[in-house]
């Protein structure tokens, strides 16, 4: 396995767990107020640790950031929104599909021609990331909402997190890490700004907190092994293999939350293992 797929894989640990961090605070406290903290910490976070290394920043790597930050910002504030008010099964997989149309475009795009073997896995991984976590209808109506809001929400957030994706593909490493601290506080601002127009509460609580910090921190981690995954592996199979985050939330979930694994979450486990294997085989 190469350095860029396993750092593809690391950043689907970050961000699976920071969604699932993420979506439990979410029905704990106001949903933009977890997204604002998670933003501010993850800025903090990549300013303290660009303080002590060498970089050299361009204002086109600035200019990328700021459009990852839209996009990261965008998916995140529909991502939580819908795991506040559905199930987790049902927003992640959406999202995460959604995420990987404009990578992979990108990447063809660019001349990226992965070959065979990886075409299939990253074909399997596609019904592995929907199958892993979704849940039964019976499961899905009994959330706290309707499953079509909770679909919305998941395919807004997929294009928020696939505009993320292409943009932080195109920083390069030797930015270091204030384009990503960058990043963070563009969807800090955007939060308020959206927070604002649509009237909901982004004053941190005591509540929000705890569970902002513990998602930014995890999810600018994510997004760091991401940067660095793409300038060692393809655009396109780096964001497949991230996107297979869903798998994570799933996990955490059952591992903290008891929830039940049922038979087509085992099968998509099964296709993302194969994916996995198949992507990390040339």
């Amino acid at each position: 396995m190469s350095i860029g797929i396993a750092l593809a894989l690391v950043a689907a640990i970050g961000y699976g767990s920071a969604d699932f961090v993420g979506g439990v605070g979410a029905r704990r406290a106001p949903t933009m107020s977890i997204v604002f903290v998670g933003q501010l910490a993850g800025a903090a976070a990549m300013l303290l640790v660009g303080a002590g290394s060498p970089s050299s920043p361009t204002s086109s790597d600035f200019g990328w950031a700021v459009l990852a930050g839209l996009g990261g910002g965008i998916g995140s504030i529909f991502l939580f929104r819908g795991l506040s008010r559905g199930r987790m099964g049902v927003v992640a997989p959406t999202s995460a599909v959604g995420a990987v149309a404009l990578p992979v475009l990108a990447g063809l795009a660019a001349g990226e021609r992965p070959a065979p073997l990886v075409w299939t896995g990253l074909a399997i991984a596609l019904p592995g990331i929907w199958l892993v976590s979704r849940q039964p209808s019976a499961v899905q109506d009994s959330g706290h909402g309707t499953g079509r809001g909770a679909l919305v929400d998941g395919l807004l957030a997929g294009v928020g997190f696939g505009v993320l994706f292409v943009a932080l593909g195109q920083i390069p490493e030797s930015a270091g890490t204030l384009p990503l601290a960058v990043n963070q506080l563009t969807g800090a601002v955007l939060t308020l700004a959206v927070a604002s127009v649509l009237r909901q509460r982004w004053q941190p609580s005591a509540r929000a907190v705890g569970w902002g910090i513990a998602s930014g921190i995890l999810g600018v981690t994510a997004s760091l092994a991401f940067v660095q995954a793409s300038q060692l592996a393809d655009l396109g199979i780096v964001a497949v293999l991230t996107s297979l985050y869903p798998a994570v939330t799933v996990l955490l979930a059952r591992a903290v939350l008891n929830e039940r694994i049922h038979a087509a979450q085992r099968v998509g486990l099964i296709c993302c293992t194969i994916a996995v294997a198949m992507v990390a085989a040339p």
